[in-house]
């Protein structure tokens, strides 16, 4: 009888060892082991990223002045008024825009009638146009007037983009024109 309680005590010791190595492992591996290896179970894990583009605004920009130079009576002054810019910062998967331009009568002195050319005998001639981004710009030569006309079109834009051009004014100076520097407003626009 007494051999037989220690076989199986022995027994029983030797499961106890059998077993120590595998309990050990589950003791040292704990839940963050086990997270793991469960996420790894599946693949890499994903991680999903946002970021925002923002927009800006649609603005034109165009010289302060600009001189035209000088001629006689019944002849054509022309010069270029600067640099004109549109400037498409809307961020925008279909962008277009259009600018116009008015101007009012140049006068000198007074203002009196044979002091006075109107803004109908003035050209505006947008000339080359050129851009940046994704935009097709088109310009068309105008009689300048005290409505606005359009002058220069933007379509089948994408994001942000914009387009520079010198107009050029061509005054016909009528024949009874007095002497004299004569000044107007060109205004231009873009919506």
């Amino acid at each position: 009888m007494i051999r037989t309680a220690s076989c199986v005590l022995a027994a029983a010791a030797v499961t106890a060892f059998g077993l120590a190595p595998s309990v050990a492992s589950a003791a040292t591996d704990g839940p963050a082991a086990l997270a793991h290896s469960s996420a790894n179970a599946g693949g890499d894990p994903d991680t999903t990223v946002t970021f925002t583009i923002t927009t800006g605004a649609l603005t034109m920009s165009a010289p302060v002045s600009a001189n035209l130079g000088s001629g006689a009576p019944g002849t054509t002054i022309t010069g270029a008024m600067g640099a004109m810019t549109v400037t498409d910062d809307r961020a925008l998967l279909t962008a277009s825009w259009t600018t116009t331009a008015s101007s009012t009568d140049w006068t000198t002195g007074g203002g009196t009638p044979a002091e006075t050319i109107p803004a109908t005998d003035v050209g505006y001639d947008p000339g080359s146009i050129t851009t940046t981004g994704t935009i097709t710009a088109t310009g068309t030569p105008i009689t300048l007037s005290g409505t606005a006309a359009p002058v220069v079109t933007g379509t089948a834009g994408v994001g942000n983009n914009t387009a520079s051009w010198n107009a050029n004014l061509a005054v016909a100076v009528p024949a009874a024109a007095v002497s004299g520097t004569y000044t107007g407003t060109v205004t231009q626009s873009v919506s």
